[in-house]
């Protein structure tokens, strides 16, 4: 079973995500960058779902650290913001993000973009 992990502080955000996701994959929550980065490095997630507003190390700062681990970089890393603002999908592409979701998620969407990064 493919994991994923889901980093995000708004509990509520984190669990409506988890109640999506948990009978087709195997989740692992984080609730800030810090933890977040620790989480990947011991379970080598499939995937990641990174929110960008994130306590102690925002989502961005997260996203340039993973993909600078020379063991970590190749996880993709789908940005999940509230910013819809012009340019920042541009911006998150650029920390490292390999796509971008605005919140409030789209469920179809989300599914359609994990079956992207996730198809064997």
């Amino acid at each position: 079973m493919k994991k994923i992990l889901i980093v995000e502080d708004v509990e509520l955000n984190r669990d409506l995500i988890v109640q999506l996701l948990e009978d087709d994959y195997k989740i692992l929550t984080a609730a800030d960058g810090e933890e977040g980065i620790r989480l990947a490095e011991q379970e080598r997630p499939d995937l990641i779902l990174m929110d960008l507003s994130l306590p102690i190390m925002d989502g961005w700062e997260a996203t340039r650290r993973l993909k600078a681990n020379e063991a970590l970089k190749n996880i993709p890393i789908i940005a999940l913001s509230a910013h819809a603002m012009m340019g920042d999908e541009e911006k998150a592409r650029e920390c490292g993000c390999d796509d971008y979701l605005s919140k409030p998620l789209n469920e179809d969407l989300l599914f359609k973009k994990l079956t992207q990064f996730l198809a064997p």
